[in-house]
């Protein structure tokens, strides 16, 4: 009962009612002045029946050209196409209200107007000539993504240091945050009330107290549940910065997939935090919902915090709708880490903000230019044709490619989802592998011990296409013998899946399948 009536269940209850009651209305409407017409002029009946057939099939035929010749992702055609033709009106209605993704207006304004801003304070540190020389054929990944995010900087001189389970996380992030001096910021997607986020927020009060400007955000819809609606002025009351992120309306608008699904925490503009890790206790194993959770993070410490400061600050002023000097935020200078290879963190999210999916670009160009291996972890495998041809064309070119999924998944459906996935990508050379002891959560890229990207981009749609993310790469750092070392022992405990095994349960392969075709949508 509990259950039934939770925030969640009330958002999506009213969604649905809200839509009901719009087409309700549109279908009304016409039928309203259908019969109006033929009240005041039954001589011609033939002829208004006539009209609004023609109507209604020339409303369905062009509803489906633009879907079909729409800027946006292929997947999503199919299932739009058919939603069109299936439901007719009905179908029309649910495109018209649910097909754009894209935020408000004055959103991408002002997100626009930040992201020139920020980037004019975050200018190229290493050129061209000297990125092909450090960094191989890997300067061309990294060229790639800076072409589309100029606010993706290269960094040298940055310490990173990497953590295989949230439990050596926390206990560092803690350690850090009790030395911070002149601010702290923070932006997750999740915080529940439990034992880890009572301590994080024991110290955050605290520093408030000392005078650190401490500024929290987090995402309305991904919190629901966690803390109660208004928990953000608790904070303010605390003395604490708060924003909730794209707080819940009841409007019937796709917008409410815009999530921000990023996990940043910046200390003093000189250490930083990205990863899996939401500040809940099933991510530090202090309870086991799903068995033992595995999660990753990376800190970083020097230049490249800059990069995560600004996507801070840039989606700070868009959750708060007030954009600011972000300069005087910036150090003055950074330490400098002899030998610790390269860094470069980066933000994704959705159209129009970022001209592409960002996320997807860097793992394809990451698949593609490997030669030996590719390892990966993410807790959901609903992907595109890109991603699972960039995944196969690999392992045809003798790139041995591993995925590593979860056993015991937190949700049945992208589980399901997942797994028919496996039969194409085993025939196709991929290795799939499920976590026996647990689930993951990780979102981890590694290629032949030279490069790595983690943060928080899952290989699925709604990383992929609607949230807000990040994520950094990491090219010949001394964190990636660490990663190295957490991947092969995490693979050597789990089971590794065989075509027999994909295809098991034909009734759940077959819903599945049903199920995979509308994926792209929501």
């Amino acid at each position: 009962m509990k259950k039934l009536f939770s925030r969640f269940s009330l958002v999506a209850m009213t969604i649905i009612l809200l839509f009901v009651l719009f087409v309700v209305f549109f279908a009304a409407v016409v039928w309203l002045l259908n019969n109006i017409l033929i009240y005041y002029f039954p001589q011609t009946e033939i002829w208004v029946r006539l009209t609004f057939a023609l109507l209604d099939w020339l409303i369905l035929v062009l509803t489906v050209i633009h879907a079909a010749n729409r800027d946006m992702v292929p997947e999503t055609k199919i299932p739009w196409i058919l939603c069109i033709v299936g439901l007719n009106v009905f179908g029309v209605a649910t495109y018209i209200v649910f097909s754009n993704n894209r935020p408000t207006k004055k959103k991408r304004l002002l997100y626009t107007k930040i992201y020139r801003e920020n980037a004019g304070t975050n200018p190229r540190v290493i050129s061209v000539e000297d990125a092909e020389k450090a960094l191989g054929s890997w300067s061309g990944v990294s060229e790639a993504l800076y072409a589309v995010n100029s606010s993706a900087v290269l960094h040298d001189g940055t310490k990173t240091e990497y953590f295989p389970v949230g439990e050596e996380f926390a206990e560092r992030l803690l350690g850090d945050l009790e030395r911070a001096e002149k601010y702290i910021f923070m932006e997750y997607f999740i915080i529940a009330r439990g034992e880890l986020w009572s301590r994080i927020l024991n110290v955050l009060q605290r520093k408030v107290q000392e005078g650190v400007e401490v500024r929290f955000m987090y995402d309305d819809i991904g919190c629901m549940g966690k803390v109660h609606m208004r928990y953000h002025k608790t904070m303010q009351k605390m003395g604490i910065k708060c924003v909730k992120f794209n707080r819940f309306v009841p409007i019937v608008s796709n917008i409410h997939n815009n999530r921000d699904h990023r996990k940043i925490t910046v200390i003093d503009g000189k250490i930083g935090y990205t990863g899996g890790l939401n500040l809940a206790d099933e991510y530090v194993n202090v309870t086991h919902p799903f068995g033992h959770w595995k999660d990753t993070a990376v800190r970083l410490e020097g230049a490249g915090v800059k990069n995560l400061l600004l996507m801070f600050l840039g989606l700070y002023a868009v959750g708060s709708n007030k954009a600011e000097d972000v300069t005087k935020y910036i150090p003055e200078s950074y330490e400098r880490f002899e030998g610790e290879g390269y860094v470069q963190p980066y933000g994704d999210g959705p159209y129009p903000l970022y001209g592409r999916c960002i996320g997807e670009d860097v793992y394809i160009n990451v698949l593609n230019n490997a030669k030996r291996y590719v390892d990966i972890m993410t807790p959901y495998l609903i992907i595109d044709y890109r991603m699972r041809e960039a995944l196969v064309l690999a392992a045809k070119r003798g790139v041995r490619v591993r995925i590593l999924l979860p056993h015991i998944p937190d949700k049945k459906i992208p589980f399901a989802l997942a797994r028919s996935n496996y039969m194409a990508l085993i025939r196709g050379g991929v290795e799939i592998y499920e976590y026996t002891p647990g689930f993951v959560h990780a979102k981890s890229f590694l290629a032949d011990d030279e490069t790595a990207v983690v943060g928080t981009i899952n290989l699925d749609y709604r990383s992929l296409l609607f949230h807000y993310e990040d994520a950094v790469i990491m090219y010949k750092t001394k964190a990636i013998a660490q990663i190295k070392a957490d991947m092969d022992s995490t693979f050597a405990l789990s089971a590794r899946q065989t075509q027999a095994d994909a295809k098991k349960n034909v009734i759940s392969r077959g819903l599945s399948e049903i199920a995979k075709l509308f994926a792209p949508l929501f």
